[in-house]
């Protein structure tokens, strides 16, 4: 009879457990996506990402474009320290190359830090580059500052197990995109895929997870182009990126 009633527990709790799980799963992501700036058509890739990211997942979106279209902004959405409370992630795509006060920076990477998760998105990798501090290429998980010519660039995994990657073909060819040149790859990003330089022959991240002190970090340095939005690969790959983040898949 003991035995019974501890199964019947077990049973119970375990479906009580898996209830909350599924539950929490089925909840809507609650993502903040920051952009603006510098040459790219953001109204377009804002509402291609949108609709690329639900076809993988529940999202409730807030969009933030601000700063114009210049290179150098410091936006309002920052001055509250609290700037990204009820979000569950916040998804970078703005290209601010020339600012460079550090105190602002600090605003956003402490944020981060202190956990809320990120998908950060082509030009995201340039903003900041003007900065003599590191801490928004720490939070990136690289060091970039300049691109190759923009073309059709096949993408080799070298993490072709990781859940991000999950249905992407493995001869995926971008649309007409940048290859950004990465300098450096931080000791807390791990690569999952490259691209080859048509100008020297070097392999460079273009996508990756990073861990920034208590917050992953997914980002990739294609996102140039309306058609690389469009592209369906490009589209699941964020996606996941957005889910793996946020602890809805597993490593």
């Amino acid at each position: 009879m003991r035995n019974s009633l501890r199964f019947l527990f077990v049973a119970a709790l375990g479906f009580f457990v898996s209830s909350a799980q599924a539950e929490e799963k089925s909840k809507s992501i609650r993502a903040l996506l920051v952009t603006g700036g510098c040459c790219h058509n953001y109204k377009y890739q804002s509402k291609a990402l949108i609709a690329g990211v639900a076809k993988e997942a529940k999202v409730d979106w807030k969009v933030v474009n601000e700063g114009g279209s210049g290179t150098r902004a410091q936006i309002a959405l920052y001055d509250n320290p609290r700037w990204a409370k009820g979000y569950d992630v916040v998804v970078h795509n703005e290209c601010f190359a020339n600012t460079a006060d550090e105190a602002y920076i600090r605003k956003i990477t402490k944020v981060h830090k202190a956990g809320v998760p990120a998908v950060v998105i082509h030009c995201a990798m340039h903003t900041y580059r003007a900065a003599k501090i590191d801490e928004w290429r720490k939070f990136l998980g690289v060091t970039s500052r300049r691109h190759d010519h923009q073309s059709r660039y096949p993408v080799k995994k070298v993490a072709p197990k990781h859940p991000i990657l999950k249905g992407m073909p493995d001869n995926w060819v971008t649309p007409k995109d940048e290859l950004y040149i990465v300098d450096k790859v931080w000791p807390t990003a791990k690569p999952l895929a490259t691209s080859k330089s048509e100008r020297d022959g070097k392999d460079h991240a273009v996508a990756w997870t990073n861990q920034y002190g208590k917050a992953k970090v997914f980002g990739t340095t294609y996102g140039h182009s309306d058609a690389t939005f469009d592209d369906p690969v490009f589209q699941k790959m964020i996606a996941r990126g957005l889910l793996w983040v946020t602890g809805r898949l597993k490593d």
